[in-house]
């Protein structure tokens, strides 16, 4: 934990470093309690800085010696202050040695060189390596890498680094060695060693340009059988980057190792990838459709990094989208690719249209906010967030928008052909997409600069006389934290017109062909766009394939909604048009409970029954929903994802006053009346959907499965004898996990009176498998029913840990961010709870209390009696005395004004 006074650092104040590293030589001595480090660098002063002092950084290690050009530095020869060391006034060419003793057995942040049920991992993503040794430690430095890897060969069999094996042997004492180089210059936060007893899955794999790989899943014994899919997905991942753009795999090998305590999803350190388990371990009986979905978009993901992100790096980490944002699109189009039908691409679009709305809005509505490239942290770990990452993919996903599938990809190769092996800026990307295709982009530039989501309202007006149509868009943006004025930004909106028989309409603008969707260019604050030659009053599909990361306004009615939500040719804005319409509906019933029943206090049953008797959900809504039900021409996929309601953080979303416990009644309301009124269609597409015979986890097959499973949590939100036999049944007879949580799933949230039965016979069959049990406690935490109490309870059980992230994520994160009814209870002991437990996770690991922590970071939205609780909870952690910067930055912005 850092306990050095908080610094905010600016993108403005960049400045190069004073020296560059040609190479570095690792020797590692690995011991839990105590590793030696041996760190021989060669280094140049560079031309770009008129610095004349080395400056290295180092957290949490013990300096041993120092030497420059051969001579051992006394302590008057060199300063430390804090995490930095200085080196004044060296000369122009340096070789540095440097020996530091560092203890990974102790160090819970899991960030730097730690231990793992026995085995040696390392992250060093943002800036781990500096706790491992002094270095440079930023991703402008880039060097070429020698490891010598040192250990115990019974305790640590494997020894692995980046790049290729040189060479191993055998030590004095039962020890071992490997020696490993990376033949590519990397920043050093792609670093990475592990020393472990583990097993692995191999293949030779032919590459395009005739050689050979050697492909590795290195996992723990007994995790043998669950490496298939993610072997799978990497040589899927190899071919897809070869064929659709032309980049090849650069090395001997590639390597991919799964660890249980782990911060983040995966690291794609060069050549080494780590990753957490819960993106490696799969086979049916223990994962669902997504985590096998999950997979292979993470194993794509880290794969793909090589290229965009590796080869091609950020010069600082306000960068940090320039190779998170590029290659989470990338990862995108591979996944949509695998599927390889336009409605699997529609139905994965939806669901990253999904998240942008459930997830990245609200962030850029609250006090964390940001820009795509930020220009300030306090810690860089707590801008890993849905903003960089993915409103980042959208940004890079309206290049391909704007300049279409080709041009888009003449800025890539672009890209590479002018910045291989260099650490370069989003401006850079920003300038090779504008030189390949001959175009301005400078306005573009503000996706990257400014915060918050614009709004896009839109007016329409049609002319029967002249057949004319006239679209206008008009563009705001929202002050955030330190912008409270936006320029118009340069925004592509996709438009379709739908005519009365349910037909896309031909488009012409200025006298021009545009075929059945026109991408209109929105760069002024206030633009009218006119179709001629429209031979009837169409409904305009806006925003298609959601075109951009926007919020439309436009007053559609329910007719019109219902008409694009049976017709349009667009499946995004066709699932769309279903959201709005069950948005307008649990928005009305939200209010309506809440101005009954204010949240100051618990209803009482007969109160909360009272209520609920005077709901009426309309045929208007019923029907249309049954219209998609039972549409056998649409895919199953698409009928799950239209059917599905908006989350209760997406309602809330558009609360003045969120108030948690009458969103969570109106939208059990609404899935209830939707199991009582569609029954009968609901158990015949239960029926229908039945995948008999071996599992698999193709996109038609997990298409039935999601559909299916929608129509039980249906049934079982009206609990019936019936319907809750059909989920013993399905629970005791399912064959694949996905099957087996969900029925589980259903009997915990339906309330079954063997519920608890099945939660204790599922802990006992799985309890060995880790990643089950995260699955066991999150179905728990977040169940209606589960109170701050009975999670204290769940606590205490054996298999919980708050030392194990996805062990804390899968109870107390998945309690504070996914059970909002008790969570935000009146008497404010779920906020008492998560300051309790965010101070407790900061003196163990600051990164997973950090994003605990954003759990309250939008407290100023609830009524003023949850407000207070919810003050009171965020001033009692920011007044602890040793809290670590990266909490210490989020309850601060929350509290701020």
């Amino acid at each position: 934990m850092r306990t050095d006074t908080p610094q905010t650092i600016y993108r403005k104040d960049y400045t190069a470093p004073s020296y560059l590293v040609d190479t570095v030589e690792l020797g590692f001595d690995l011991d839990p309690a105590r590793t030696i480090v041996a760190n021989r660098m060669t280094m140049q002063r560079n031309p770009d800085s008129s610095r004349r002092d080395i400056e290295l950084y180092g957290e949490d290690i013990e300096l041993v010696t120092i030497r420059l050009n051969g001579k051992t530095l006394d302590e008057g020869a060199y300063a430390i202050e804090g995490s930095i060391l200085r080196i004044p006034d060296a000369p122009d060419s340096v070789t540095l040695e440097i020996e530091t003793i560092c203890v990974p057995e102790s160090n819970t942040t899991l960030s730097g060189l730690y231990v793992s049920n026995g085995n040696f991992y390392t992250q060093c993503e943002a800036e781990g390596f500096r706790r491992i040794t002094y270095f440079p430690d930023r991703p402008d430095v880039m060097a070429k890498y020698m490891v010598m890897l040192r250990a115990d060969k019974e305790k640590f069999p494997v020894l692995l680094s980046n790049g290729n094996l040189v060479e191993e042997g055998e030590l004095p004492d039962g020890r071992h060695y490997a020696k490993w180089e990376d033949p590519f210059k990397k920043p050093s936060y792609l670093f990475a060693l592990v020393a472990a007893r583990l097993v692995c899955q191999e293949e030779q794999f032919p590459l395009a340009d005739g050689r050979t790989a050697l492909l590795q899943v290195w996992v723990e014994e007994g995790n043998l059988d669950k490496t298939d899919y993610a072997m799978q997905s990497l040589k899927h991942s190899i071919r897809w980057d070869e064929e659709r753009w032309d980049l090849e795999l650069d090395l001997d090998r590639f390597m991919i190792v799964a660890v249980g305590d782990f911060n983040m999803g995966a690291m794609e350190n060069k050549g080494l990838n780590i990753f957490n388990t819960k993106f490696v371990l799969a086979n049916p009986r223990v994962a669902t459709d997504i985590d096998f979905q999950g997979i292979e978009a993470v194993v794509g993901h880290e794969y793909f990094h090589n290229w965009t992100g590796n080869r091609v790096t950020c010069r600082d980490w306000f960068q940090l989208s320039l190779k998170e944002g590029l290659t989470v699109f990338r990862d995108q189009e591979f996944s949509a690719d695998m599927i390889g039908t336009d409605t699997g691409r529609a139905v994965t679009r939806i669901d990253q249209v999904r998240t942008l709305r459930q997830a990245q809005f609200p962030e850029d509505a609250g006090p964390m906010a940001h820009p795509v490239r930020p220009d300030s942290f306090v810690e860089i770990n707590n801008f890993y967030t849905v903003t960089v990452y993915e409103k980042g993919a959208e940004v890079v996903r309206m290049y391909q928008t704007l300049l279409g599938r080709e041009g888009f990809r003449k800025g890539m190769d672009l890209y590479f052909a002018r910045h291989d092996g260099q650490a370069v800026t989003c401006d850079d990307f920003r300038m090779a997409m504008a030189d390949a295709n001959g175009r301005d982009l400078t306005q573009f530039e503000r996706w990257y600069s400014q915060a918050g989501t614009p709004i896009v309202q839109a007016e329409t007006r049609y002319d029967e006389a002249a057949r004319t149509y006239e679209l206008r868009l008009i563009q705001t943006c929202p002050a955030t934290p330190g912008q409270p004025e936006k320029l118009p930004f340069h925004i592509p909106v996709a438009v379709g017109l739908l005519g009365k028989d349910g037909r896309d309409l031909p488009l012409v603008i200025d006298g021009q062909p545009k075929g059945s969707t026109a991408v209109l260019e929105l760069t002024e604050a206030d633009q009218t766009f006119v179709f001629s030659d429209v031979p009837e009053q169409p409904t305009p599909s806006i925003l298609r394939d959601f075109s951009a990361p926007v919020i439309l306004k436009h007053g559609y009615s329910d007719a019109e909604l219902v008409h694009l939500f049976n017709h349009d040719s667009d499946p995004v804005n066709r699932w769309e048009a279903g959201q709005r319409l069950a948005m307008a509906r649990l928005l009305k019933l939200a209010s309506d409970i809440a101005l009954k029943n204010p949240a100051a206090d618990a209803p009482n049953a007969s109160a909360r029954t009272a209520v609920l008797e005077q709901m009426n959900l309309d045929e208007v809504f019923v029907q249309a929903m049954r219209a998609i039900l039972v549409d056998e021409s649409l895919d199953p996929a698409f009928r799950e994802q239209a059917l599905l309601l908006p989350t209760e953080s997406m309602i809330a979303d558009q609360m003045d006053v969120v108030d948690p416990l009458a969103i969570h009644m109106a939208r059990q309301f609404v899935r209830a009346d939707i199991g009582v009124r569609l029954r009968a269609e609901l158990l015949a597409q239960y029926q229908a959907n039945e995948t008999p015979g071996e599992y698999s986890p193709d996109a038609a097959s997990i298409g039935k499965r999601a559909l299916k499973n929608l129509a039980l949590s249906y049934l079982c939100a009206a609990p019936d004898a019936e319907s809750l036999a059909l989920a013993e049944r399905q629970f005791d007879e399912a064959t694949n996990m996905t099957d087996r949580a969900a029925a589980l799933g259903a009997l915990v949230h339906g309330r079954a009176p063997v519920a608890p039965d099945a939660l204790q016979r599922f802990y006992d069959e799985f309890q060995s498998e880790a990643l089950v049990v995260d699955k066991w406690f999150m179905m728990q935490a977040t169940a209606p029913t589960t109170d701050v109490a009975t999670v204290r309870e769940l606590m205490k059980h054996p298999a919980f840990t708050l030392r194990n992230p996805n062990r804390a994520r899968s109870l107390v994160a998945a309690f504070c961010t996914g059970n909002a009814v008790q969570f935000h209870a009146p008497d404010g002991s779920g906020y008492a709870f998560w300051a309790e437990q965010v101070i407790a996770l900061d003196a163990l690991n600051p990164q997973v209390a950090s994003r605990l922590a954003r759990a309250m970071d939008r407290w100023r939205r609830y009524s003023p009696a949850l407000q207070e609780h919810m003050k009171k909870a965020l001033q009692q952690v920011a007044g602890q005395g040793k809290l670590s910067n990266d909490v210490r930055e989020v309850v601060s912005k929350a509290l701020a004004n």
